[in-house]
């Protein structure tokens, strides 16, 4: 427990330096190092998710970067499939889950390496000093793009499915799915970069608590989430500090880098566990 703790501090400094990524490490060290079940893991996740979206979240509504409305219907939508990924949850082989697991970091390093703005520090501000090359202030002060006020149903349509899938991923894995929020932000509802990463971490915060609601507290093992939770904040705080004195690139490529090994290490640990 006590080397799951030290190792909740390390992923805060990976969180807080890059800007994000690091939670998904919280499900492979819950569940290899901490010893905890495929189950377990993730909904003890959800808190350390949540609770790390929920820091983010605060300086963008400070700066006025957060489309509430966006956000709840957003959440709304993820409802559903948050529904069906506790649901499958509660009935999937803990190993099986674990290998699939696997697949979603591979996923979330491509991702990172590919500047995704809703995964890193890195990509969020290139993708913010892109939007603003690209539009002038008016546009940043418009709620939703002239697309979406000319096709207001098929934007509802990509919401609904954009929701719907990152609800499941939440339920079913307990994680933010921002790479999925942030795309359907922009495109769907033709939010400006800032706004669309704002908005995002308010959608996480409120996925995080509707799939909790429905996996149950009780799934969390709560003497390991506190401690867990409250050492990944310090090192994020921690990790903010030092981010600009750090290599950007490099860091990035480091991090993904290490994202891959543990995949790998989380899907060999699955396939022997089935094998056996």
């Amino acid at each position: 427990m006590i080397l799951a703790i030290v190792l909740g501090l390390v992923i805060g400094l990976a969180l807080g330096a890059l800007g994000g990524g690091g939670s998904i490490l919280a499900v492979p060290v819950l569940a290899n190092v901490a010893g905890q079940s495929a189950s377990a893991a993730t909904a003890t996740s959800l808190v350390a998710v949540g609770a790390a979206a929920a820091v983010g979240a605060i300086g963008h509504a400070r700066a006025g970067h957060v489309r509430w409305g966006a956000a709840g219907a957003f959440i709304l939508t993820a409802v559903p499939g948050s529904w069906l990924g506790a649901g499958l949850n509660d009935r999937m082989d803990g190993d099986v889950l674990l290998l699939a697991f696997s697949g979603l970091i591979l996923v979330a390093a491509h991702r990172m390496l590919t500047a995704c703005p809703s995964c890193t520090k890195v990509g969020e501000e290139e993708a913010i000093e892109a939007s603003e090359a690209a539009d002038d202030q008016t546009a940043d002060d418009q709620t939703v793009g002239p697309a979406v006020r000319a096709h207001p149903w098929a934007a509802a349509a990509k919401v609904l499915a954009a929701g719907t899938v990152v609800g499941f991923l939440t339920g079913l894995f307990g994680v933010g799915g921002g790479f999925v929020i942030v795309p359907a932000l922009t495109l769907a509802l033709g939010l400006s970069m800032p706004y669309a990463i704002g908005t995002s971490l308010v959608v996480i915060v409120g996925n995080a608590a509707v799939a909790l609601g429905f996996r149950g507290v009780d799934a969390v093992d709560w003497g390991l989430a506190v401690p867990f939770t409250a050492t990944m904040l310090v090192g994020s705080l921690t990790g903010a500090l030092v981010a600009h004195r750090l290599p950007a690139q490099r860091s990035l490529q480091a991090f993904a880098t290490l994202l891959v090994l543990v995949a790998i290490g989380n899907a060999a640990a699955a396939i022997a566990a089935l094998s056996g």
